[in-house]
């Protein structure tokens, strides 16, 4: 019992630390969000406890940080990107981790510039409206891209390392 509660606590505490870097100035979109939800997916040892812990960690933040119309798609995005991190429950790799990363970038940015065009009025419920939102969102696109690389190496990374040089703290047996 002592093992799985070990480990959990150290799950959780990355996913809360995570979270809470939002809090800490940042580049626009350069944050640890997207990494948080993919490494959610690929560590936490139910799927539940994967959804709920990330999507809960994001709320809190979103306590602080307020609320837009958009949630609903920024909470979408995020929970395919949890889903997304499940393919890596088995197999990890730094290129799999790497591509998964990009494509937490693009699955975020595609959903939520959706949900700006859907739920505002700052573009033309067209597909030329739709474009225009997307072509819009392009400058914010490389943070996320970086963030979601950095964040995810430093996550997944991070974790490995504990697991190698702290065992204690993930619940594997200490040599």
């Amino acid at each position: 019992m002592r093992v799985m509660n070990t480990r959990m606590m150290t799950l959780i505490l990355m996913v809360l630390v995570a979270a809470f870097s939002r809090l800490i100035p940042h580049p626009w979109n350069f944050t640890a969000i997207g990494a948080m939800a993919l490494f959610g997916g690929a560590y936490f040892p139910s799927k539940k406890q994967s959804l709920l812990i990330p999507l809960a960690a994001l709320f809190i933040s979103d306590l602080a940080l307020g609320f837009h119309n958009t949630m609903l798609f920024v909470y979408l995005g995020f929970t395919l990107v949890v889903m997304l991190g499940w393919a890596l429950r088995d197999q990890r790799s730094v290129f799999k981790v790497g591509t998964s990363a990009l494509v937490t970038s693009s699955v975020f940015f595609l959903i939520s510039n959706f949900g700006v065009w859907a739920m505002g009025t700052m573009y033309a419920p067209t597909f030329n409206g739709l474009v225009q939102c997307l072509v819009a969102g392009i400058p914010f696109f490389d943070n996320q891209i970086y963030g979601d690389l950095f964040f995810s190496g430093l996550l997944f990374g991070g974790y490995e390392a504990i697991k190698k040089y702290a065992p204690e703290f993930v619940g594997a047996p200490v040599k």
